[in-house]
């Protein structure tokens, strides 16, 4: 890095909390890959949960769970706290409900010490005359409308990966799935991939934690420029 280039360093390093649906959880999600990144003293976990939705996910004790975790590492780290929704919200809840539980659920998070950080949609990998069907577009509109009226960051993961899903096409988008005819979680590969481009939206917009990540360049490369990569899978 030249003379003078330095990104400024967080000053705690980040602990991040993934909460969301199965698109973020373990085993069909992107979480598992985003934290495989984290490097030096950056910690996380991933609390997505398979079928939930913005009010479901705070049930069965995971939002006290969540104050608490984010309590017990405030001192020593700054918890962030990453909010994907919608895939399951669409079934149950109108858009005006969404926008309004996601802006609840972000400042809950800030009266907690924490740092929210909402994520539109990661899109299903469906097609229809050579696109991808953009049937989570309001969603993502709401979740970015939640982030403004919460004043907190958002990184709009539905346009990136729809955007990638189009240029690598059909046939390519298929690698990424959990099972054969699965066109909405994640195998490995997936994980790999998509967490890569989660990390990259987000040092976009925090590079000043850069340096808790480690870097992969090809698959970076591979995202910006709209080419397949199965991320070493």
């Amino acid at each position: 890095m030249a003379m003078g280039s330095a990104v400024a360093r967080a000053k705690k390093p980040p602990y991040f909390f993934l909460i969301g649906d199965s698109t973020v959880a373990v085993n069909g999600g992107w979480g598992d890959g985003f934290l495989s990144y984290l490097k030096d003293s950056a910690e996380g976990e991933n609390r997505g949960k398979s079928g939930s939705t913005t009010v479901s996910w705070k049930s069965n004790g995971r939002w006290a769970s969540l104050l608490q975790g984010i309590n017990d590492t405030r001192a020593d780290y700054e918890p962030v706290v990453t909010v994907q929704f919608g895939h399951n919200d669409q079934k149950s809840l109108t858009l005006d409900e969404f926008r309004a539980n996601l802006v609840n659920i972000a400042t809950e998070l800030k009266d907690a010490g924490a740092t929210p950080i909402l994520i539109t949609s990661l899109t299903r990998r469906r097609f229809e005359d050579g696109e991808v069907v953009r049937d989570l577009a309001e969603w993502r509109g709401k979740t970015i409308a939640a982030a403004k009226a919460s004043s907190v960051r958002w990184l709009d993961l539905n346009l990136a990966s729809t955007d990638y899903v189009n240029t690598i096409g059909e046939e390519n988008a298929q690698y990424y799935n959990l099972a054969s005819t699965d066109r909405t979680h994640l195998g490995e590969a997936g994980e790999i991939v998509f967490g890569r481009m989660v990390v990259d939206l987000l040092l976009e917009k925090r590079s000043d934690l850069e340096v808790y990540f480690s870097a992969d360049q090809e698959i970076t490369d591979a995202i910006a420029n709209g080419e397949f990569t199965t991320g070493g899978k």
